[in-house]
């Protein structure tokens, strides 16, 4: 009886393990930005060396749009299977402030897995302009409104949510 309970244990076992290999299929690894910014970036030197560790192969799949909301959508209706992923940065906490009508939720649903890298951010200004540092483009700012200009990734993003704090941006409630 012994011997053949362990028997079949050990069958059970081999039949599970066989049907329980991840992945078994590509892993889609959506990116909410557009080709060739910093997420789709990331997305494509951690695609490779992740998905030889897990065996398999990862297709990264960009859905760029809404500060990123039409991928983070895409995302969370996916199955949860563990064959779709995404990266994303700062929007994906921010947006549930900047949107009405968001039809995903941080918290509700998704769960992190990691963080895969941290950015510095820089301000910089055109040789010609004549500031030197962050109180002589203040100063030059204040004294010339509507004439300067800024570059940003978009509303949600930190380079926005910075010059917002710093020189009283306001980014409008949007709607997807």
């Amino acid at each position: 009886m012994v011997k053949q309970t362990l028997v079949f244990v050990l069958a059970l076992a081999a039949s599970l393990g066989a049907q329980a290999q991840y992945p078994a299929q590509p892993i889609k690894l959506i990116s909410p930005f557009p080709p060739g910014g910093s997420v789709d970036i990331m997305a494509r030197l951690i695609a490779d060396p992740l998905a030889e560790k897990l065996g398999g192969r990862i297709v990264i799949e960009n859905r760029s749009g809404a500060s990123g909301n039409i991928g983070m959508e895409a995302a969370a209706r996916a199955p949860a299977d563990g064959y779709t992923l995404v990266i994303n940065t700062i929007p994906l906490v921010t947006n549930v402030s900047l949107f009405q009508h968001l039809t995903w939720d941080p918290l509700r649903d998704f769960a992190p897995i990691g963080m895969v890298a941290t950015a510095p951010h820089v301000l910089v200004v055109p040789k010609r302009l004549p500031a030197n540092n962050v109180q002589d483009l203040l100063k030059l700012a204040r004294a010339n409104p509507g004439k300067l200009s800024y570059a940003s990734a978009g509303y949600g993003t930190c380079p926005i949510a910075a010059a917002g704090r710093r020189w009283s941006i306001r980014c409008p409630a949007r709607s997807t």
